[in-house]
């Protein structure tokens, strides 16, 4: 069980169900990430903005995505109620071998989430 990823799930969900600003959600989910896990050293969020454009709504560093220097990476479909993706959540790491089925189940329930209850708002 990573603790550490529990933590930092129950901070956002708890931003999600208080309804507040999308852009705070978004804000909180990566910089959670990144401040409670130490083995999560980058999270970003994207969002389609047509089937060929993405673009960046938060990262835990926008200067520097650890894209060349990550050795494990994980993404996350963000989906409405209707189950249309909106969406990816990133998480990158330098380690190898950082990631467990916990960290892989909560960080779908987290992108569900903002998925969800963010549009809700």
């Amino acid at each position: 069980m990573s603790i550490p990823t529990d933590v930092a799930s129950l901070q956002i969900m708890a931003e999600v169900y208080k309804k507040k600003n999308l852009q705070e959600i978004l804000e909180k989910t990566v910089h959670s990430l990144v401040e409670q896990v130490p083995y999560i050293h980058w999270a970003g969020i994207y969002f389609y903005e047509n089937e060929s454009d993405v673009r960046l709504m938060a990262a835990s560093d926008n200067e520097n995505d650890l894209v060349w220097e990550s050795n494990s990476e994980l993404k996350f479909p963000i989906t409405t109620s209707e189950k249309e993706t909106i969406g990816v959540l990133i998480v990158r790491t330098r380690e190898a071998i950082a990631f467990d089925v916990t960290d892989v189940s909560t960080l779908e329930t987290i992108a569900s989430a903002i998925g969800e209850m963010g549009f809700a708002n």
